[in-house]
């Protein structure tokens, strides 16, 4: 079995091997990967490495960190693959953030940070990602490190590091997965809607980039953002005394997303089905204007933000107890169900975040550099595409033989008694 899996890996790494030129390196990648892949606690370079007789420490560590060649073209074609796996309009493209926990202040982004592995906040390296998924099944395509203020002000740090200057100016999250959404749709990759929690959903600009960009969103937000009714009109308000109003106002007060709820009608919504039954909570969904403009002085309600686009407001009851709000640009005429799929289909990122740490070693790279880093995290993904790719095929291999046996017994029985 595990010489199966080894020859099939050879096999599906050809195109990358191809792009990586040296003969040293073409060994390397796969060793590297199937280290990941293989048995064994640790998957950082050394006990890998002492876990495989043909391969040599330092080769290995100089592959990844300090080997003079271009992750772009792996990158590439890990994309091609992804979009061939899993890509087309009903696809997912998921943005979160994961954090590996880390000790000491050497190691390129560690810094106290939030870490919602954790559920605290603690010394780690934070990770932006992108995940494309169809149904159950999600493939990486990006984990990006998150550079935190602490970081980008201190040059000579950076330097020492290794990061590229291209990096070296600071960039929030949402920053960062715009810029890597923007990479996944000038490389082809295929996918309907785009999804994020609401450490993404809260910042305007976040959904407004999105919205600019002509894609289908649907993001968390806190039950606190202000929206206003879809019928919301613009008047101009007429001034009582000093000198005449000059600019519209909304005809009524924006209110908080979980106000705007309270005399919604909640119906329970079955999303899909689950491996224990169908996945069920409560929603309710309205139409409203999202008070995400520009910010303009409204008589003693002080500044208030202006009318934005016209989108979903979606609330969700848990069986816990837990309420959670959501907007999405996804069309008016679209079905409560179909909102709610596409808002629960985020979860599936957290499963492929868990198992590339449990299973390949995401967060043992001992390195300190931002190259090895990332080359490390691009390795990882192949891994995982690698494992998907296995999955797929395997499940493929069932249905068949269920159809043929089921095919079979027909032939055997056309009358349909048996």
């Amino acid at each position: 079995m595990q010489e199966d899996w080894q020859r099939d890996l050879e096999h599906w790494l050809e195109p990358y091997l191809q792009k990586l030129g040296n003969k040293t390196r073409r060994r390397m990648c796969p060793a590297y990967i199937a280290g990941l892949i293989g048995p064994g606690d640790r998957k950082s370079i050394q006990p890998m490495a002492a876990r495989a007789d043909a391969l040599s420490y330092d080769r290995l560590h100089h592959f990844i960190g300090a080997g003079i060649w271009d992750s772009a073209p792996l990158e590439a074609t890990l994309w091609r693959q992804a979009d061939e796996l899993v890509g087309g309009d009903k696809g997912w493209l998921i943005i979160d953030d994961t954090a590996l926990p880390k000790k000491g202040k050497a190691s390129v982004g560690v810094a106290p940070q939030y870490a919602t592995v954790l559920g605290k906040n603690a010394n780690c390296q934070t990770l932006v990602s992108v995940t494309l998924a169809s149904g159950e099944v999600p493939v990486m395509l990006g984990l990006r490190l998150y550079l935190p203020e602490s970081w980008t002000s201190d040059t000579a740090r950076m330097e020492r590091a290794g990061v590229p200057e291209d990096f070296q100016s600071y960039r929030t999250k949402p920053d960062i997965a715009i810029e890597e959404i923007d990479r996944v749709i000038a490389a082809g990759v295929r996918f309907g809607c785009v999804l994020a929690d609401a450490g993404y959903g809260l910042p305007a600009p976040f959904r407004q980039a999105l919205s600019a960009r002509g894609l289908r969103w649907a993001v968390g937000i806190p039950r606190h953002q202000k929206v206003h009714p879809a019928d919301v009109q613009l008047i101009f308000p007429v001034a009582g005394r000093g000198r005449p109003r000059v600019r519209h106002l909304p005809d009524v007060k924006s209110r908080a997303a979980h106000a705007m709820l309270e005399d919604a009608k909640w119906r329970q919504v079955n999303w899909r089905r689950g491996t224990k039954g169908r996945l069920t909570a409560r929603f309710a969904a309205m139409r409203v204007r999202v008070a995400d403009g520009a910010p303009q002085r409204i008589g003693a309600a002080g500044a208030q933000h202006m009318l934005g686009e016209e989108v979903w407001l979606v609330g969700e009851h848990r069986s816990n107890g837990e309420r959670k709000y959501y907007l999405s640009n996804l069309p008016a005429d679209t079905a409560i169900k179909d909102v709610a799929g596409a808002i629960k289909a985020r979860w599936i990122c957290e499963q492929a975040h868990q198992q590339l740490k449990e299973e390949l070693g995401l967060d043992h790279f001992e390195g300190r550099s931002w190259t090895g880093l990332h080359r490390h995290l691009l390795m990882t993904m192949m891994a995982y595409a690698f494992l998907q790719t296995r999955r797929l095929a395997q499940a493929g291999r069932k249905k068949k033989s269920l159809r043929t046996s089921a095919s079979a017994e027909h032939a055997r029985h056309p009358t349909g008694h048996h």
